[in-house]
């Protein structure tokens, strides 16, 4: 395995076969940024979500998807002519990876694509990880979604961010009031299903603890643009905190601390999660 790649393994404390995929799928999103940093994909798209959040601010949990926005929209927007250099990158740092697109009937404002590779092959090519690997199903597949919103709100603020391993790079990512909104936008409008999603609640917590303020005008774009508020909705933080107040008391806390589990290695805050905690931490929400 290369070095770089032994170096950055060794930033992690890995002591389950969870915490090994975990690591080896975090490795490999750095390692593809730096190739569409290579491919100059930056020039035409920002990185926004829970793994931008990861990354380039340190929240504590791991993240799936890499999500991007573009700075103007482009319907015909083509994320096929970025497939080869993340391909390349993965493979000059010793990753088989494959970057399959989504194929859709309909041409919808997302592009996506999926990084696929054997999650067996490559923890048994790293030494520290072959028990896991010997102990991994030979057909199990280590998957990333990547996902690019082609016909976004465009009012967004932005800022270079650095990362300095496997090689020092920039990369241009929302800056965190508006990752902030588009949170709460998740939080707020997501469609569960059956699953709630927990991280949502995790990544809440963590930009009050960390003091983060909202835009709320990019919020606010957001849902007129999801068809879920009007002009007049998001216009100040007491029409937002009644928003989150009415979403939490919907809330299965049960289903979304089994959601969020997988993700951290501390569950000891998410168990005291319930409407009246997440009532009295909305308290300390400010927008900016």
């Amino acid at each position: 395995m290369n070095q770089a790649v032994k170096e950055m393994l060794n930033t992690y404390q890995i002591k389950t076969g969870a915490e090994a995929e975990n690591a080896l799928k975090e490795i490999i999103q750095e390692i593809a940024l730096l190739g569409l940093h290579r491919a100059n994909f930056f020039e035409k798209a920002a990185f926004y979500g829970g793994t931008a959040l990861r990354i380039l601010y340190k929240l504590p949990r791991y993240s799936e998807d890499l999500d991007f926005t573009l700075f103007k929209k482009t319907p015909d927007f083509s994320l096929k002519a970025y497939f080869s250099a993340v391909e390349k990158e993965l493979q000059a740092y010793g990753f088989q990876v494959d970057v399959v697109p989504v194929d859709k009937k309909n041409k919808l404002e997302v592009e996506s694509a999926f990084i696929k590779a054997s999650t067996q092959i490559h923890l048994l090519k790293i030494e520290s990880l072959k028990g896991f690997g010997i102990k991994t199903q030979t057909n199990s597949k280590l998957q990333i979604k990547f996902e690019v919103d082609t016909e976004p709100i465009t009012n967004f603020q932005y800022e270079t961010r650095y990362l300095l391993a496997p090689t020092s790079f920039p990369v241009i990512s929302l800056k965190k009031p508006d990752l902030f909104a588009g949170k709460i936008h998740a939080l707020l409008f997501r469609k569960w299903k059956n699953r709630v999603k927990g991280r949502d609640f995790y990544d809440y917590i963590w930009y009050l603890k960390n003091k983060t303020p909202v835009r709320l005008d990019y919020l606010r774009e957001k849902a007129i643009q999801s068809g879920h508020a009007e002009k007049s909705d998001f216009k100040n933080l007491a029409q937002l905190k009644e928003a989150l107040l009415s979403r939490f008391s919907k809330v299965d806390f049960i289903a979304a601390q089994k959601d969020i589990r997988p993700f951290i290695k501390d569950d000891s805050e998410i168990k005291l999660w319930n409407n009246d905690f997440f009532a009295q931490a909305t308290e300390q929400l400010e927008i900016e």
